[in-house]
């Protein structure tokens, strides 16, 4: 039987892409998202791959969301927290609601989402957790204080649930992407992306499937001497 597979922001951007990787590499994929009905609904028609909506930043709905996961597909074996949100501005012109907003969804999730798959992974004596930090949180970045605490903080998290799991057959890794090719990044001003690609030494911006081959790679059944580590998947931009 196919393990199971949960990806938050799993059906758009890099998400999107984990999401059918996972599937093409056998995994039976459950691809969370927020807001979205259309884009969806699309998605899951053109992989077919099982879509849920919840507030990752919920707990509750985090809850009560994997029980209707693991009711129709199986038990998880695997989380991806792949889901993040900016509202950027400098700290000193930055609202609360845009400080948690950002860390609610993009590191309380975490926390709610693996929370809720924990014990079944140490019952069952298996587990996979990717987390998807950022470049932003290993370097910084000027007008998002929220973005790269939040970042951070996944890898902070990562490292220390690893030593947690260790015993029990439960890896926890994270990825931090550099700039990638996503909507996200297509919408920064044109001369801002084009000083962005300059600082990148392999002279382009990453692809989402890039970043989902790095994701295969850490949960696969053989992975499991890697643990507590940060893959930087960045064009080489910041070696950390």
């Amino acid at each position: 039987m196919a393990r199971v597979a949960v990806v938050t922001g799993g059906t758009r951007g890099i998400g999107e892409a984990i999401s059918v990787g996972l599937k093409d590499a056998g995994y039976t994929v459950a691809a969370i998202y927020a807001g979205n009905d259309e884009k969806a609904r699309e998605f899951s028609e053109r992989t077919g791959i099982a879509v849920f909506k919840w507030d990752v930043g919920n707990f509750e709905a985090c809850k009560e969301g994997l029980a209707k996961v693991a009711a129709e597909l199986g038990p998880v074996d695997i989380v991806v927290n792949n889901a993040g949100i900016t509202r950027d501005g400098v700290l000193h012109r930055m609202t609360y609601e845009q400080w948690n907003d950002v860390i609610q969804t993009n590191l309380t999730s975490c926390f709610n989402m693996c929370r809720n798959v924990i014990d079944g992974m140490r019952e069952r004596g298996f587990g996979r957790i990717v987390n998807i930090g950022s470049i932003n949180g290993q370097a910084g970045q000027y007008g998002q204080v929220n973005y790269a605490a939040a970042k951070s903080g996944i890898h902070g998290f990562t490292k220390a649930l690893a030593q947690e799991g260790a015993a029990k057959g439960i890896t926890v890794n994270a990825i931090a992407p550099g700039y990638i090719d996503t909507d996200m990044v297509r919408a920064v001003p044109p001369n801002v992306l084009e000083k962005i690609v300059a600082k990148v030494p392999v002279g382009r911006l990453g692809k989402a499937s890039e970043i989902a081959r790095g994701v295969l790679f850490l949960v696969a059944d053989e992975g499991g001497f890697i643990t507590g580590s940060t893959l930087s998947i960045n064009g080489g931009q910041h070696m950390y």
